[in-house]
């Protein structure tokens, strides 16, 4: 089942293990994390509970994912999983589930250690009343353990006495921390949160939805109650009650909990403390890596990110300017004198200025910028990265091409009324018009319409037909009833959930080859392949801050999720659409990114329509809503 266990805490370990913990020089709510508990931990739950890890550092063939990072997670202090795409998150959760050995370094957990897969791991015959007994069988075992243990202190029959008394202590330590005597009541309780109660127990999980069976995973780790939590984007398919259940069972969990999310607002509510697998300021003789602990949630991780990155640009571009002024001073005390004088010798030095009364001035303010040149050189810090962030939107497209993108041949979809003509109208004028729109079984019937220049956010619970209006308004479906409305040629550029990597396909091909249809013949918004094959040739296209340069020449099927996301969102805005319609947009996205994304969004002149379930957005959202009913 779901939750990966062990009877006792665990720890996996290299050959070797290195540590260099990573300086702390933001602001007093940002500070490194190391192996030794930082102060504060005394606060939280028994020492003996905390997660750790020392030093970890592991390498794939093509690069180097995770370099001596070293953590704490105490009991009691839900803490949330932050970086970049690609920064190592989901690595580092594989060794602190004891599944993944680091090439150096340790990592203990206190067992069992419940780790969420997205998918649960049984048939697609077993019964959902077979995968909760399943989770209940741990209170079960420990209630049969506890018992014994009771009994053996109790008949005094020749195990010493202080040795079953430290047994029974234990496992009642271990009963207590899994509520082993509410456990059928927990059962109860979390499928209810999950909203997992309205399924016959006897259905098998073939039956159920894939979100469903996700919920069902969690549902598993909830109701095991294991020591160690590490959640992997447990939010996926939850709705807005189920996320504040979770929440308030997070906060009554009594082990460690780390969170790997791009849910913002969960993280907001559900972590006190923030690990950022991202570089920060660093001394530039050190081989970059570890990691850096932000106290509060997501709101205040931002805050303390972005004033320690400031801080970080400031000092470095001072240092740098430091250094030329002290390499010029050194170099211009090495040529005083008439012009074509050499550089002067100790030797020369001495025997025509020491006899000057300034010469021990001069010698002394010599020797101390040579000091100062020398200290500055060594203890100078990195530079900064050059981070990836969204830089910006496309120009809105201008009106008067006949581009044809799929989908939005000229009129309406199956079924649909008279065309809306060539003309996009002014700025202002209706672009889209649905009417009672619906797909049986998937949508039911929804009318609006969409302004040019407007942005429309769909929202509603799972399963109530975003994604599949969004399909059907871009001509990728058709509905079975009701019309859709819209110019003919209408460009539209469409983001799906889901993205698939073209096999054998390199990033800088897949942009060059969108950027190639953008001034050839169009296709539905930067679709690679739409224009003339690609050459490594062409120019870089623009990345827009999404993609790194030195990923062009990387395998489209390397990629992790988040950094396919950008490249596909990237492809996408390389040929402007004037109708940009986003299926959650910010799945998979770094947060910082998505929340850059979203502000360059909202002022974005173009036309939006946008299906979302993130609550960060939905609750900044500045534009139109539209409600869909589950």
């Amino acid at each position: 089942m779901p939750t990966h266990s062990s009877p006792s805490a665990h720890s996996t370990s290299a050959a070797h293990s290195t540590r260099s913990v990573r300086p702390a020089r933001s602001s007093p709510s940002v500070d490194s994390a190391s192996s030794a508990a930082p102060a504060g931990l005394a606060d939280f739950g028994d020492p003996r509970l905390h997660l750790r890890a020392d030093g970890l550092s592991v390498s794939y063939p093509d690069r180097r994912v995770l370099t001596d990072v070293s953590l704490v997670v105490p009991a009691g202090r839900p803490t949330g999983l932050l970086g970049e795409n690609g920064s190592g998150k989901s690595t580092l959760l594989r060794i602190l589930a004891g599944d993944l050995v680091p090439d150096t370094g340790t990592a203990s957990a206190p067992g069992p250690v419940g780790v969420l897969h997205q998918e649960l791991p049984a048939g697609p015959t077993t019964a959902l009343a077979d995968v909760v007994a399943d989770a209940l069988e741990r209170s079960r075992r420990l209630e049969r353990e506890l018992a014994a243990a009771g009994e053996a202190l109790a008949a005094d029959d020749g195990e010493p006495a202080a040795q079953a008394a430290r047994r029974y202590d234990e496992l009642l330590a271990e009963a207590a921390l899994a509520d082993v005597w509410n456990a059928d009541r927990r059962a109860e309780t979390v499928l209810a949160g999950l909203s997992l109660d309205g399924i016959v127990p006897a259905t098998p999980l073939g039956e159920i939805s894939g979100g469903q069976r996700e919920r069902l995973a969690l549902a598993h780790l909830l109701i095991s109650r294991p020591t160690t939590w590490l959640l992997d984007e447990p939010t996926n398919h939850v709705d807005d009650d189920g996320a504040a259940f979770l929440t308030a069972t997070i906060a009554a969990h009594g082990g460690p909990v780390l969170v790997a999310s791009h849910d913002r607002a969960f993280l907001d509510d559900a972590t006190a403390a923030q690990l950022d697998l991202d570089p920060a300021e660093s001394p530039a003789r050190d081989e970059p890596g570890g990691l850096t602990l932000s106290t509060g949630g997501f709101s205040d991780y931002l805050v303390a990110r972005f004033a320690a990155r400031d801080r970080w640009e400031q000092r470095f571009r001072a240092e740098q300017d430091e250094l030329k002024d002290l390499r010029q001073a050194v170099k211009d005390s090495a040529n005083v004198g008439h012009d074509g004088a050499g550089p002067r010798t100790e030797a020369r030095a001495s025997k025509k200025f020491y006899a000057d009364r300034n010469a021990t001035v001069v010698s002394r303010r010599l020797r101390e910028a040579r000091a100062r040149l020398a200290q500055l050189e060594q203890d100078q810090i990195r530079k900064p990265p050059a981070e990836l962030h969204f830089t910006h939107l496309p120009p809105v497209p201008g009106r008067g091409g006949s581009a044809q993108g799929p989908g939005a041949a000229g009129g309406a979809v199956a079924g649909g009324g008279p065309a809306a003509g060539g003309g996009r109208g002014a700025a202002g004028g209706v672009l889209l018009t649905a009417s009672e729109l619906a797909v049986d079984g998937r949508l039911g019937p929804v009318s609006f319409s969409l302004s040019a220049g407007e942005h429309l956010l769909v929202t509603g619970a799972n399963g109530s037909g975003k994604s599949t209006l969004l399909e059907t308004v871009t001509g990728h479906l058709a509905p079975t009833h009701g019309t859709v409305d819209r110019p003919r040629g209408l460009r539209i550029g469409h983001l799906g959930q889901d993205d698939a990597a073209f096999p054998g396909r390199t990033v800088g091909e897949h942009l060059r080859e969108a950027a190639a249809g953008a001034h050839g013949s169009p296709g539905a918004g930067g679709a690679a392949g739409a224009g003339r094959p690609s050459s490594e040739d062409d120019a870089v296209p623009e990345l827009f801050g999404l993609v790194h340069p030195r990923d062009l020449t990387r395998p489209l099927e390397l990629l992790s999720r988040g950094q396919l996301r950008r490249v596909m969102l990237a492809a996408l805005l390389l040929d402007p659409p004037e109708l940009l319609v986003l299926d959650e947009p910010t799945n998979h996205l770094a947060l910082v990114t998505a929340t850059r994304f979203e502000s360059a969004l909202a002022d974005w002149p173009g036309t939006v329509l946008i299906a979302s379930h993130d609550r960060w957005l939905r609750s900044r959202w500045q534009g139109e809503l539209l409600a869909l009913s589950g």
